[in-house]
């Protein structure tokens, strides 16, 4: 006997156990892990609609109001998605269609979180079916305020510590979170036909496309790869003092989300910065000293 389909909203939703950092971790207050884990499936979801990762079937499509077969068709399903999220914020019946949107709903209430964010998100991912190289650093910074920035800036809503200078020390510490991504993930981005490495910055260290592909990094490709580390890591020190100016156990939080990056930097390090074989991880006891060097460094 086949096993039966999972539901699209647990399909996502459990993703979040793979991701670099605990999205809820348990220490937060029950409120505020289920308006992450809300945010958490609207993010996943519009990213999952974005690389073509949904679970097979076409049930997203259907639960948006779509043919199954035009689960496929990520513009598409990109609007039907933003047609939804439309339907979060009316008071109009019928309500949002998709169980992750219907969840989405009282976080918003509670919390009242504009939709901006979440337009972004969706906007970053109609970006990537267009566009998938970037030519310049500040390129790519600005497809990071679109696909990254965001999510903090939630984050920041949800626990009710939004302030402008938060908001600046979040958005680098989110910046840097998605280049460290990128930096992982060179490989696999190859594999769906997208760089994330400025093609300014691969000219100017030699790295071809063709190098790339490679099993393993030649030394240009290393270099280049450290290169974008470097400004990665400047990023994250430019926003750990956000860790500072929060108490309890949001500290705790954004201290993990520092060191998830500071910790995966050093995973990539740690293989001499050869990202082609595969992404570097960090070890679950280096990702906890990081997060202690991060309270005693910013605490």
């Amino acid at each position: 006997m086949s096993p039966e389909p999972v539901a699209p909203e647990r399909a996502v939703l459990d993703k979040a156990a793979h991701e670099n950092f605990p999205v809820a971790p348990f220490f937060l207050p029950r409120a505020w892990r289920a308006d992450l884990m809300a945010v958490y499936g609207f993010a996943r979801l519009v990213d999952d609609i974005g690389d073509g990762d949904l679970a097979p079937g076409g049930g997203d499509a259907v639960l948006l109001g779509l043919d199954r077969a035009q689960s496929e068709d990520r513009l598409a399903m990109l609007d039907a998605l933003e047609a939804d999220l439309r339907r979060v914020y009316s008071d109009r019946a019928p309500g949002p269609r998709h169980p992750l949107m219907r969840r989405l709903g009282p976080t918003v209430r509670r919390c009242a979180l504009s939709p901006e964010p979440f337009e972004r998100l969706i906007e970053a991912n109609r970006q990537d079916q267009r566009v998938s190289r970037y030519e310049s650093y500040a390129d790519l910074l600005d497809y990071c305020e679109l696909s990254a920035n965001p999510v903090g800036r939630l984050v920041l809503g949800i626990t009710g510590t939004t302030t402008p200078e938060r908001i600046r020390r979040s958005d680098a510490i989110c910046t840097a979170l998605q280049i460290v991504e990128h930096i992982q993930d060179v490989a696999e981005d190859l594999r769906r036909d997208r760089i994330y490495l400025p093609a300014e910055d691969m000219k100017r260290f030699g790295v071809a496309e063709t190098d790339l592909a490679a099993p393993t990094g030649g030394a240009q490709a290393r270099a280049l790869v450290a290169f974008e580390a470097e400004r990665a890591r400047d990023l994250l020190n430019e926003g750990a003092p956000l860790v500072g100016s929060v108490h309890g156990r949001l500290k705790l939080l954004l201290a993990g989300f520092v060191a998830g990056g500071r910790a995966a930097l050093q995973a990539v390090a740690a293989a001499d910065h050869d990202v082609l074989p595969g992404p570097p991880k960090p070890s679950k006891l280096s990702l906890l000293r990081a997060v202690g060097a991060t309270l005693r460094r910013e605490g």
